[in-house]
């Protein structure tokens, strides 16, 4: 296996929204590069990326996919990264460890939501960026109208480096807009030079024009030259070119057809021209100190745990051991890979800039940082956002309960995006992630690779009982049988404390009418009954009990029967009282587009949310707090999607409990009452 300098690798994202043929468009890369012998296909489950068996099925990208090649003797890493949504953690990831983005925008649909967000967040990270233009040979494709929603969106720097001649069945060629001269696509990837085509010779002298104005603007001495009418050289234009691309205030646009095969090599030629390598990044040498990030655990059928990472210094050998910072534990790496899709060729080093994997590792998950225990390093870790949607799940059968556990924590180690937990409250597995789509294919992939087969019921939320007004109850327990009897008798009142302040229980028995242990057990009583709740079983709160009176017999009384007649008493002071159901509410911040915020106001008083702050962001988002019951907030993560098609995000957090209308705690008792006859 051939090893590459730093500076002779790329390391490439290919972000876009879902459908718009970055698959297609990485397998049309693999093929041109010589990588495989023929082009796969989405529909056939035959491309290189989407190798996994729920892909196959959905005919979706689930999972990031490595797919190096060669070109022009320098490796490119290329990430083929979902555009779904839900699959935000896998971008996250591939940001992280790229130099570089090719975002892909559709040539009949324009710039959609997906390849939107993966461009803001390219540009929160300060990645550089090819923009491309791909689905050139389909009917209605429109590159200048996609151009310009480009360059209406993230602006003038923006620019087209070619023209493509023709659309659909007639794409044939472009136009290069540095040289002015074009280019026909032939058989096998022949480029030959042809005339520029005369319907187009307007519009590519426009766009030629612009193209050099713009790259003239980023370097002093070439916007002196072109001001005074100067003509900038070939070869000044593509060095400017180069160097604004790599510090990110130009993003070039070029023309593909990923499933004609046609435009690949003028892109490939792109990445290695224009994309900076890790040696222009971080000066990554292969004699330091290690320094090794993970960012992707996979579980595979066959190989077992696959831990993907990138090495930014040094050198990691096959057969020999690191140190995970992480988790100040050693770790051995036994044989190194080089990944395509789902096969590999064994490495014996992989070298500071190059990204690898190794299988079988002890303690290592996604984040973690390798280093020497001599030189100790840690490398911050992806950014990934907090899940959004969750679900309540259970095992189907005992076996699937006796695998639940396990499966659950390889599938974080997975997909960190997912977040397991154990309601206390309520007794139930919440799966956590970024969206109903992204449980159900999690669960799939929980039953296909781990054996464990779960099922979604309905999420319980972790209401609370209290009262409404101050009483006084008595509590009476009096048994005579043939043998000891059982007597107790006590006085209680009853009044409600402020939201969380839970429960005080106050003894203001005076001249001993009840013994002390009986007093206690009156208190034991009361909270027994406490946390069955009366209305629907749900804990009762923020209550003050006090114990004001009593009568004890000298041989009948027990502290059970005072146990007993205390629960009496409060069973019949919260009748007496009032008693209301409690919601949790929660603290939201929701962040959209700026004319979303109308939109999402509305939506929150259908939720019976309310308001407390609208905080611009300056980026054209704006963040509105809220507090929202947490009822209503269950699938609030696709509601949410569809009022900003994809662009909204949010975070909640517990804030407090407060009474809930008589009309929605009327439905919630029932249900609790038809839960508690089903059980018998």
């Amino acid at each position: 296996m051939k090893v590459f300098a730093p500076g002779a690798i790329r390391n490439v994202g290919l972000f876009g929204h879902m459908g718009n043929g970055k698959t297609s468009l990485s397998e049309a890369m693999l093929h041109t590069a010589a990588a495989i012998s023929r082009m796969g296909r989405i529909d056939d489950g035959t491309t290189t990326s989407d190798f996994d068996t729920d892909e196959h099925r959905r005919r979706m990208s689930i999972n990031l996919s490595l797919l190096p090649f060669t070109w022009r003797e320098t490796k490119i890493n290329l990430i083929d990264v979902p555009g779904y949504a839900d699959f935000v953690g896998e971008l996250r990831a591939t940001q992280r460890v790229v130099d570089g983005a090719i975002l892909v925008s559709c040539a009949i649909a324009g710039l959609e939501v997906g390849t939107e967000q993966a461009w803001l967040s390219c540009a929160r990270r300060n990645l550089p960026r090819i923009a491309v233009i791909n689905r050139m040979d389909r009917e209605n494709a429109d590159f200048i109208g996609t151009l310009g929603q480009l360059r209406d969106q993230f602006g003038n720097s923006v620019i087209a480096i070619q023209l493509p001649i023709g659309t659909r069945d007639t794409y044939s060629g472009h136009v290069d807009l540095i040289s002015r001269k074009a280019f026909a696509y032939g058989a096998n990837g022949a480029i030959t030079e042809v005339p520029i085509p005369s319907d187009l010779e307007v519009t590519a002298n426009r766009l030629a024009d612009t193209l050099t104005e713009v790259v003239a603007e980023t370097d002093d001495t070439l916007t002196m030259k072109f001001l005074e009418g100067e003509t900038l050289t070939d070869a000044e234009v593509r060095g400017a070119l180069r160097t604004a691309v790599r510090v990110g205030t130009i993003t070039p646009v070029l023309a593909t057809a990923g499933t004609a095969s046609k435009g690949i090599a003028a892109l490939l030629d792109a990445i290695v021209d224009l994309l900076p390598s890790p040696a222009d990044i971080d000066g990554a040498t292969p004699d330091g100190p290690l320094a090794a990030l993970v960012f992707k655990t996979l579980a595979d059928p066959f190989i077992g745990k696959l831990t993907f990472f990138r090495v930014y210094s040094g050198t990691l050998h096959a057969d020999s051991s690191v140190w995970n910072g992480s988790h100040e534990r050693d770790e051995r790496i036994g044989s190194l890979m080089t990944m395509r899709g789902k096969t590999h060729e064994i490495a014996a080093l992989v070298p500071a800039g190059d990204i690898g994997a190794v299988a079988k590792l002890a303690v290592t998950t996604t984040g973690d940082t390798l280093c020497s225990r001599d030189h100790l390093v840690a490398l911050d870790p992806p950014d990934f956002p907090a899940p959004m949607f969750g679900a309540a799940v259970e095992a189907r059968a005992r076996a699937d309960l006796d695998r639940m556990g396990a499966a659950l924590q390889r599938i974080q180690d997975e997909d960190p995006t997912i977040k397991v937990n154990r309601d206390t409250e309520t007794g139930q597995t919440i799966i956590s992630g970024m969206g109903d789509n992204h449980i159900d294919i999690t669960l799939e992939k929980i039953k296909r690779k781990f054996g464990a087969d779960l099922r979604v019921e309905p999420m319980r939320i972790a209401y609370r009982e209290t009262i409404r007004g101050k009483t006084r109850a008595d509590g009476r327990f009096v048994r005579q049988t043939g043998g000891s009897g059982q007597y107790g008798v006590c006085s209680i009142e009853l009044e409600p404390m402020p939201r969380g302040a839970g429960y005080e229980f106050v003894d203001r028995i005076v001249g001993g009418v009840i013994s002390g242990s009986f007093r206690q057990a009156v208190g034991k009583g009361i909270q027994e009954k406490m946390a069955d709740g009366v209305l629907a079983g749900y804990p009762m709160v923020d209550i003050k009990v006090t114990l004001i009176d009593g009568k004890e017999h000298a041989v009948d009384s027990s502290e059970m029967a005072f146990k007993i007649a205390g629960s009496l008493a409060f069973q019949k002071g919260i009748e007496q009282a009032g008693a209301i159901l409690l919601e949790p509410v929660m603290r939201v911040a929701i962040t959209v587009p700026d004319g979303n915020t109308g939109g999402i106001m509305s939506d929150l008083s259908t939720k019976r949310g309310r308001v407390t702050g609208m905080n611009p962001n300056g980026d054209g988002t704006t963040t509105v707090d809220a507090e929202v019951p947490m009822g209503e907030m269950v699938r609030y993560a696709t509601d949410l999607r569809s009022l900003t098609q994809g662009r909204g995000t949010f975070t909640t957090t517990f804030d407090h409990y407060e009474e809930m209308p008589g009309t929605v705690s009327q439905k919630v008792i029932e249900d609790a009452k038809s839960r508690k006859a089903e059980r018998g």
